[in-house]
């Protein structure tokens, strides 16, 4: 049975990043964040507000982004994959907790109130530090993907070379002239 372990996050820093450089020379940085779920309870009918906090380790030139350009309160969106960390605490006992090793992070705005333009992604942003995925946020995703679409439909093949749908033409299949 194949394995798949990914994990895509959008949440809001909770805590400045700690950056260190590894005695190989290796940066790493280790990002707290906490991505907000809103929903309403069945039983009393009245609106309930679950936040999910994890540790999340951005390796290499990555890391030296995230220093230079985050900072806490900043929604970011994470994709990577879901890792365990197991130790002994000081009493010797077994401790574990989940974290996040990512491949790739995402710079969504700043988290001051106001549109701004981001320096390092481009994406307009107007969130707050406490908000989760807000309306502004949601509107400027959306207008990302807009634009991959778009820079792909300008890229489709052109009928002057030869490759636009039905131009291509079947051939029969090859017939050797083998005598069976």
């Amino acid at each position: 049975m194949a394995d798949f372990n990914r994990v895509i996050m959008i949440g809001n820093l909770t805590r400045d990043p700690e950056h260190r450089q590894l005695p190989s020379g290796q940066a790493v940085c280790r990002l707290g964040l906490a991505s907000n779920r809103q929903y309403r309870n069945k039983q009393t009918g009245s609106m309930v507000q679950e936040v999910c906090f994890i540790d999340v380790d951005v390796w290499g030139p990555q890391a030296e982004s995230c220093k230079q350009y985050l900072q806490k309160g900043r929604p970011v969106l994470i994709e990577g994959r879901l890792k365990l960390d197991t130790w002994q605490d000081a009493s010797g006992q077994s401790r574990s907790k989940h974290s996040i090793v990512a491949d790739r992070v995402v710079f969504l705005g700043t988290a001051s109130a106001g549109a701004e333009v981001d320096e390092f992604e481009g994406a307009t942003s107007g969130t707050s530090a406490d908000s989760t995925v807000t309306p502004q946020l949601e509107k400027d995703l959306l207008d990302q993907i807009d634009q991959i679409k778009n820079r792909a439909k300008k890229s489709k093949p052109k009928k002057e070379d030869g490759l636009m749908e039905g131009a291509f033409k079947d051939e029969p299949p090859f017939q050797d002239d083998l005598p069976f």
